[in-house]
């Protein structure tokens, strides 16, 4: 019975989210350097594009690389807002639960036509996060956010981008 189901689904266009993309199968090598950082919060865009850049090349489709020499296409970007601010507090008026926002500006364009693949003037990612008490402060949470953060960001953007959504 479910393996009827599947064969049905993929006759009718279904896949996997995560696993298809819109983009032409001549785009193989995409150039991707560190995206721009225009937020106080100091070494978010590293985090955020290391991740990019491994979720890019774990769909096995994509080599990445930072010239544009040999490139299929190019992927540039800025992280325009990161907002971390508390939403629950333990007893003590600790903090325990924190929402992150991220907003960034992505644009993916063929090279050299530089046609726009995909572009989000404003794309963005909120999450909730729990942290347990013992963090030493506020900026060891904060650094926690963005390591956290990160891998699931660059998850829904990697998808966005491939799937056109």
């Amino acid at each position: 019975m479910v393996a009827l189901f599947l064969l049905g689904t993929v006759g009718c266009g279904y896949s996997l989210v995560g696993h298809s993309s819109t983009l032409p199968p001549s785009i193989k090598v995409i150039r991707f350097e560190t995206l721009t950082n225009q937020t106080s919060r100091v070494g978010v865009e590293q985090r955020l594009s290391r991740e990019i850049a491994r979720e890019l090349a774990s769909r096995g489709r994509f080599s990445v690389q930072s010239e544009l020499a040999g490139a299929d296409a190019d992927l540039a970007g800025a992280v325009t807002s990161f907002v971390l601010y508390p939403v629950a507090f333990d007893q003590q008026g600790r903090a325990r639960q924190y929402q992150v926002r991220i907003t960034a500006r992505i644009s993916f364009k063929t090279v050299p036509a530089e046609k726009t693949l995909w572009e989000n003037r404003s794309y963005s990612f909120q999450d909730d996060y729990t942290f347990s008490t013992s963090a030493a402060s506020y900026v060891d949470r904060e650094n926690e956010v963005i390591d956290r953060v990160s891998e699931r960001f660059a998850e829904s953007l990697v998808s966005s981008l491939l799937e056109g959504f």
